[in-house]
């Protein structure tokens, strides 16, 4: 560590070079000269692919000038180019976009293209204070006895991220394989595809391991930490990771299905391996489920095999008025709702007899469980239009207050006198 520590140093002394800090001051005027102009307004009639190019093509114009009387603009240049590649990044980016979805493309830019051009400029720009060969042989310690140098790490971080981010399409290539031959469902296809990446990665890691030159038992002692974290620290996320795999291969919870949660219909959007995106139709609010809680706890599904969805009202109606009268109104108002199913057909009954009505319960289907409450809202204002039509009273519960007449009180000479407060 402490000969990597002399030589950043090292670079320090080469950034107070006058020439290198006037190149610094320039390149950061230029910039903010960018932003200052406003290229928005300036440029508004110029193609926006092209306006892309002008402030990176300029730098580099600027840093020709300084060179033809004998200046030196090397890190101006640098700077323009990486500029101008930064940009063509995002014109490759609007070129994808036809032929591609935007959620891949942007997957692609950020996650794989953007992050190898910054490592690659990065070692472009170490290059100009150091020599990258000799700055990859510094030790930066011991790692279970085995040294461990720059290379070793840098190699070890690039390998493991192009193995996170780079084993997707292919691991998704194999299950759509393995689905072919298996014949297996969807939502197992996504569990093998999640299977084979991480399978994939694993051994990539191993192999990257024995690359720095861990050996087997360095390799099992990492194994072990990571068993007692998992018994430990990370229990519950490890629990719903296997949990999110089983439920892609059961196929009992999958996008589009009707879950109830807390009594509130919600629709799930994403099935991922920590926990389900669900979204509530009632507030408009999306809702992470651990998947672990579809093992431990009961989900009721109303899509599950059947997307028909049963409802129910309650309404009293006075005690004159005909049961059977009562019945056939509520089911043929019923029917008169738009969103409420002919088939099955709606149902009324008589319930019971409460304090001050006879209570009926009127029970209908309806087609998409998550309009539930507007059907509902609909439903009742067809019943009380209706009932407001045939004369039908509903009922409400009524106190009666009535005032008790105070008897006399007799004295002791037997008379009568009368309550405190009567008039004499």
């Amino acid at each position: 560590m402490s000969q990597l520590f002399w030589e950043i140093l090292g670079w320090l002394g080469y950034l107070q070079r006058g020439a290198v800090i006037a190149q610094l001051l320039l390149i950061a005027g230029l910039i903010m000269g960018w932003q200052l102009i406003k290229p928005q307004q300036a440029l508004k009639n110029l193609h926006p692919s092209l306006r892309l190019l002008v402030a990176p093509i300029s730098m580099l114009l600027i840093a020709w000038l300084i060179e033809l009387p004998g200046g030196k603009t090397g890190l101006v240049s640098y700077a323009g180019l990486s500029w101008l590649g930064w940009n063509l990044l995002t014109l490759l980016n609007q070129l994808l976009l036809p032929i591609i979805p935007e959620s891949s493309v942007h997957q692609l830019e950020s996650r794989l293209l953007r992050p190898i051009y910054i490592a690659v400029v990065g070692v472009n720009l170490i290059s100009q204070f150091d020599n990258p060969d000799d700055l990859g042989v510094i030790k930066l310690g011991s790692l279970f006895g085995e040294t461990l140098t720059i290379n070793n790490l840098i190699t070890a971080l690039i390998v493991s991220y192009l193995l996170l981010v780079g084993t997707k399409l292919p691991a998704a290539g194999m299950a759509w394989m393995l689905q072919k031959l298996l014949n297996c469902s969807n939502s197992s296809r996504k569990a093998l595809n999640l299977i084979i990446r991480y399978l994939v990665v694993g051994i990539g890691i191993t192999a990257v391991g024995f690359h720095i030159g861990l050996n087997s038992t360095a390799l099992v002692a990492i194994a072990g930490g990571l068993s007692v974290g998992l018994g430990f620290g990370i229990k519950e996320v490890f629990s719903n990771f296997i949990s999110g795999i089983w439920l892609l291969f059961e196929g009992s919870v999958r996008p589009g299905e009707i879950l109830m949660v807390d009594e509130d219909p919600c629709e799930v959007r994403k099935l991922g391996l920590r926990a389900t995106l669900l979204w509530r139709v009632r507030d408009n609010a999306e809702l992470l489920i651990p998947n672990q809680m579809f093992f431990t706890d009961q989900a009721i599904s109303y899509t599950a095999t059947d997307s028909l969805r049963r409802s129910e009202i309650l309404i009293g109606a006075a005690y004159h008025h005909d049961p059977h009268v009562v019945i056939r109104l509520l089911e043929t108002t019923a029917r008169t709702v738009p969103r409420v199913l002919h088939q099955p057909s709606p149902k009324a009954f008589q319930v019971q007899y409460g304090d001050s009505a006879i209570e009926y319960s009127l029970r209908y289907w309806i087609a998409d469980p998550m309009t539930n409450m507007g059907v509902v809202s609909e439903v009742n204002q067809a019943i009380w239009t209706a009932f407001k039509r045939e004369g039908i009273e509903i009922p409400f519960p009524q106190r009666v207050n009535t005032i008790r007449e105070v008897p006399p009180i007799k004295t002791e000479t037997g008379a009568a006198d009368s309550p405190p407060g009567s008039p004499h």
